[in-house]
């Protein structure tokens, strides 16, 4: 058991370069070979020991050559620009996979198959998500523009639903299924056009999610 505790809950939008429903969710080889992701969470209640994370937003921008697990991976960790130095202490230490049981939640798997990390960015995060619905909305001057929302029935046009249920999963319970646009800036720089993305609720702690 870590020695600190720690707790998020709140919202999220992931949006990769996979086929809708990206095969990775399944433990398949990435659609393309290669992962190239963005990811936000809009933390409602979170704490790390005794300090407050209610109300804050953070973001990674990440890419791996091959499948995640084979390693070679970069990230851009993105914090909330309101956070106090503590806070963003507590934050990186939860993206970085520290105080966090091996296995548990998928900041510490993610990080243990990063070659580079970059210097984190304290920026102004406009982020918008609304799960049920599949819309979600990113700005990060400089570094990150998104968009996400639901996949359309060819046929009809409708609204399209489908949602993933991991059980025993490192990220989500369940996620809500759409499509998206990103581009970003910086040190990892690229454009994600009507590819997988994924809306849902998050609640994460030292030990993983919580289902």
């Amino acid at each position: 058991m870590p020695d600190t505790q720690w707790t998020l809950k709140g919202r999220e939008f992931i949006h990769c370069n996979c086929a809708y429903g990206c095969p990775c969710q399944f433990n398949a080889r990435p659609t393309h070979g290669n992962c190239h992701a963005i990811g936000f969470v809009d933390i409602e209640e979170g704490h790390h020991g005794d300090t407050t994370l209610d109300g804050l937003k953070i973001g990674i921008i990440v890419t791996w050559p091959g499948a995640i697990h084979e390693g070679g991976g970069q990230v851009v960790p993105i914090v909330d620009e309101r956070a106090s130095d503590k806070q963003r202490e507590a934050l990186l230490r939860i993206m970085s996979g520290e105080d966090t049981e091996p296995g548990a939640t998928f900041f510490q798997v993610f990080s243990a198959t990063f070659d580079k990390v970059h210097e984190p960015v304290f920026e102004k995060i406009e982020f918008e998500v609304d799960p049920d619905n599949r819309m979600a909305r990113v700005n990060v001057p400089g570094w990150v523009e998104a968009s996400g929302e639901p996949v359309r029935n060819p046929v009809t046009g409708d609204p399209h639903r489908a949602r993933i249920n991991l059980p025993s999963g490192f990220e989500y319970d369940t996620c809500e299924v759409g499509r998206g646009w990103a581009e970003t800036k910086g040190p990892i720089a690229m454009k994600l056009e009507d590819s997988h993305a994924h809306f849902g609720r998050l609640h994460l702690t030292e030990t993983g999610v919580v289902h």
